[in-house]
C-alpha cells in the first residue's frame, strides 16, 4: 500500500532534526551542554546523546528508504557525474579513519571527519536528484560546513583516538581504500538496495 509523500518526508525530516540537532548542541549551546554534563554526569549525557542520535538515525534510514519507493525528482544528474562521484568518494573512508588514527593525513585535513562528510554529501548530491536525496545529503552538507566554521569560535574538545604511530597513514589509506571497494562492490547494495555505479 502506498504511503503518502508527506508522511515519508515528515519521518525523514524528524529524523534529521533529531540526529543533526543532538550533533549541533556543542555548536549552538556549548555552555548549556557543559552545564548539563556537570549536573548529571558525562555518562548520562553520553547515554542521552546516543539514544537521541540512534532514534534520529533509524528515522532517517526508514524514511529515506521508503521515500525512494515513491520518488519525487528535482533534477536528473548527467550520467557522466558518476565518475565525479566515484572520485570524490575515494578519500572518504581514509578520512573517516584518519579522525581516529592520528598522522600526517589528519594534521593536513585538520578535521578529517567533517571533510569526509562534506565530500560524501556532495558526491551523493551530484549522483542523486530526488527530493529525499536533497533533504538528506543537503542537510548533512550544510551541517558539516556550519560545524567546521563554528570550530573556529568554540573551545576544542579532545576526541578519543589511538596513539600516534608512524604507520597510521599507511593503515588509513590501505584500510580506507579496502572499505571503499567493499562498499562499492557489495555493502552499499546490501545495506541500501542500490548498486552505486550500476548503469541499470
Amino acid at each position: 500500500m502506498a504511503i503518502g509523500l508527506g508522511v515519508l518526508m515528515t519521518q525523514l525530516i524528524v529524523g534529521l532534526c533529531l540526529f543533526l540537532g543532538i550533533h549541533s548542541v556543542s555548536m549552538v549551546a556549548p555552555k548549556q551542554r557543559d552545564q548539563w554534563v556537570e549536573r548529571f554526569g558525562v555518562w548520562a549525557w553520553k547515554a542521552a546523546y546516543s539514544a537521541i542520535a540512534l532514534a534520529g538515525f533509524l528515522l532517517i534510514w526508514s524514511g529515506y528508504s521508503l521515500a525512494r519507493l515513491e520518488p519525487t525528482f528535482l533534477y536528473l544528474p548527467p550520467a557522466g557525474l558518476r565518475h565525479v562521484t566515484a572520485l570524490l568518494m575515494l578519500p572518504v573512508f581514509p578520512l573517516l579513519l584518519a579522525a581516529y588514527l592520528p598522522g600526517r593525513i589528519s594534521r593536513v585535513a585538520k578535521h578529517p571527519m567533517l571533510v569526509a562528510i562534506k565530500l560524501w554529501a556532495l558526491a551523493h548530491l551530484l549522483a542523486n536528484g530526488m527530493l529525499a536525496d536533497v533533504l538528506l545529503f543537503g542537510s548533512l552538507l550544510v551541517w558539516a560546513v556550519a560545524d567546521r566554521i563554528s570550530l573556529k569560535y568554540r573551545p576544542s574538545r579532545v576526541n578519543p583516538r589511538t596513539p600516534a604511530w608512524r604507520f597510521n597513514d599507511v593503515l588509513v589509506v590501505g584500510l580506507g581504500l579496502a572499505l571503499y571497494v567493499h562498499f562499492v562492490t557489495q555493502a552499499h547494495l546490501r545495506l541500501f538496495g542500490v548498486a552505486p555505479f550500476s548503469m541499470g
